[in-house]
């Protein structure tokens, strides 16, 4: 399946994701461009000397692994432990496409930024005096019922396609079609098509193995990571330096925000190569830890020096 707005026609695309007959040889050749975040962690900590470091993640992918069934997307002891000491010497913030309340239930710390719905709902850190959270952003809070009515909609068309499953993220709805049958995939996109076709604030987009339905408003992961960055006094500074860990297509746009800024390093997290606005790599999620642990083990080496 490919992007598209719901004005277009919807076709399939069954590689979106590139895999070679010599993955192996490929990866390598591939990480030329797209070096290791481990094997290059000493550069990155040499350019990030002097700087306050702001480290944004994704979720699924990124901190746990991808599973057939997203409600069991759990992250292991071992990464919630690694997530949060790294935020403790460092800003950190999850973006993800999930709905702000499951990414949170998911992580379950409360000194984080969390930015749910492709970052269309924001909330700081939970004050501890308090426990209440604090909403900073909801861009799309007006299509709530909108969205609501759409998800409703695409359940019960659905329903009769096995493996289907519609996920309400609040700002979003997500038809994950990783357990259909791929003979059935055009019927799962023809289904969003058809239910989204008459509500022209709502767009389609795509990541691994879902079809996304969000609205039609200039924002995304992106446009997130600048608004955390300015809502953390960290704009516009020259002793910052933003990194972004993600694996999906809806992370390039975080990652292109920092190559076209110049300001940031981008890493991918991917087993397979393909194209990418990142600058470094990453396998999968247990690399993912050991650069996490590797930044605290850095900073707590610079800050007794």
């Amino acid at each position: 399946m490919k992007s598209s707005s719901p004005r277009h026609k919807i076709t399939m695309d069954y590689n979106h994701e590139l895999v070679s007959a010599d993955t192996d040889v490929a990866y390598h050749t591939w990480m030329v461009k797209y070096p290791s975040a481990l094997t290059s962690f000493e550069q990155i900590t040499n350019f990030a000397e002097g700087k306050r470091i702001a480290l944004f993640l994704d979720y699924d992918g990124t901190l746990s692994p991808i599973v057939d069934n997203p409600d069991l997307a759990f992250m292991s002891i071992d990464m919630r432990s690694a997530v949060a000491k790294v935020a403790k010497y460092f800003p950190t913030a999850i973006i993800s496409g999930r709905s702000r309340d499951k990414v949170y239930e998911f992580v379950g710390l409360t000194d984080l930024y969390y930015a749910g719905s492709h970052g269309m709902d924001i909330m700081g850190p939970v004050r501890q005096s308090s426990g209440k959270e604090v909403n900073l952003f909801q861009p799309a809070s007006k299509l709530l019922p909108t969205i609501e009515e759409v998800y409703n909609s695409l359940v019960k068309s659905t329903k009769e396609i096995k493996g289907a499953k519609v996920e309400n993220n609040k700002f979003c709805v997500s038809v994950h079609y990783r357990n259909v049958d791929e003979k059935n995939w055009k019927t799962v996109a023809q289904c969003v098509h058809d239910v989204i076709r008459n509500y022209p604030r709502l767009r389609l987009s795509h990541g691994r193995k879902v079809l996304e339905v969000r609205p039609v408003i200039d924002w995304d992961k992106g446009k997130a990571v600048t608004f955390l960055l300015e809502s953390l006094g960290l704009s516009d500074c020259d002793d910052v330096l933003p990194i972004y860990v993600g694996d999906d297509r809806t992370d390039e746009d975080a990652f292109k925000v920092l190559r076209e800024g110049n300001c940031g390093y981008g890493i991918l997290v991917s087993p397979v190569p393909k194209e990418s606005n990142a600058f470094f790599s990453l396998r999968d999620p247990q690399e993912v830890m050991e650069f996490l642990k590797s930044l605290v083990t850095w900073k707590k080496k610079t800050s007794a020096l």
